[in-house]
C-alpha cells in the first residue's frame, strides 16, 4: 500500500497517465519511447505499490477500473499542483509568479490585437515569472470560465453584465453592415435607413453585440458567423 510518494512513484504515475491518454499500453509505446513489456512492468509495479488494480488489459481491450478512474483524476490534480508548486518555488525571488489565463473572442480587429500584444509585451518586461495562457471562446463561454475561476481576464463583446464580474471598456469599435456588389441594395449604399434594410436577409453574430443601434433588427437572420 502506498504510504509515501517517491520520485519513482511520480514517474510511474506519469507512465500510467500516458497509458490512459493513449488508450492502452500498446498505444503508449510511441509516446513513452519504450517497449510494451517495459510499460506493462511499470504499470504492474504501480499497481503493486497501490495494492489495487488500475485497469483491465488483454484481448478485451484496455479499460480503467472504477478505482483506476478515480486514481487518474487524483493523479492529474496532484501533478498539476506539484508543477505549480515547483514553478513558484523556483521563481520566488521574482515579484510576480503563478498562472494567468487570458480569453479572447478570436475576431478582434488588427488594431485591437496589436494593443493586446503590446500590453502583454509590457507585462513581460516586469520582474515576473508568470505562465501565460491564451484561450479563444465566445463571450458567454469566457464569462463562464471566469466564474469557474479557470480564467482571470477576457476581452470581447459582452451585452449582459454578470453581477459577480467587473467590466471595463477597452476599445470603441464601429460596426458596419455590408452587402455584396450584386445585392439589390448595393446601388443605394450609404443612404439606407433602418426601414430600408428591415426585411433583408442578414448574416449575424452568434452572440449579441452590445451597441446594436437598430431597434428590432435584424428581423430575418438566415445565417450566423463568429
Amino acid at each position: 500500500m502506498l504510504s509515501t510518494v517517491t520520485d519513482l512513484d511520480l514517474r510511474l504515475i506519469r507512465v500510467f497517465l500516458a497509458i490512459v491518454d493513449a488508450g492502452g499500453v500498446s498505444a503508449a509505446q510511441d509516446v513513452l519511447g519504450v517497449g510494451q513489456s517495459t510499460i506493462s512492468s511499470q504499470l504492474a509495479t504501480l499497481e503493486t505499490r497501490l495494492d489495487f488494480r488500475l485497469c483491465e488489459r488483454g484481448r478485451g481491450g484496455f479499460r480503467l477500473t472504477a478505482k483506476g478512474q478515480r486514481f487518474a483524476r487524483l493523479a492529474r490534480s496532484a501533478l498539476t499542483s506539484l508543477n505549480n508548486f515547483t514553478a513558484e518555488a523556483r521563481n520566488m525571488h521574482r515579484q510576480l509568479v503563478g498562472s494567468l489565463t487570458l480569453g479572447l473572442i478570436g475576431n478582434a480587429t488588427l488594431e485591437q490585437n496589436g494593443l493586446i500584444a503590446r500590453a502583454i509585451a509590457r507585462f513581460r518586461q516586469r520582474d515576473e515569472a508568470v505562465r501565460l495562457s491564451l484561450l479563444i471562446h465566445g463571450p458567454r463561454e469566457l464569462e463562464e470560465l471566469i466564474l469557474k475561476d479557470e480564467m482571470q481576464v477576457a476581452v470581447g463583446y459582452f451585452l449582459h453584465r454578470v453581477p459577480m464580474l467587473d467590466y471595463a471598456t477597452l476599445f470603441q469599435e464601429r460596426q458596419v453592415a455590408y452587402c455584396g456588389a450584386g445585392h439589390a441594395l448595393a446601388p443605394r449604399a450609404g443612404s439606407l435607413g433602418p426601414d430600408d434594410v428591415a426585411e433583408s436577409d442578414w448574416t449575424w453574430r452568434t452572440y449579441p453585440l452590445p451597441e446594436a443601434s437598430f431597434a428590432g433588427l435584424p428581423r430575418r437572420i438566415t445565417s450566423e458567423a463568429d
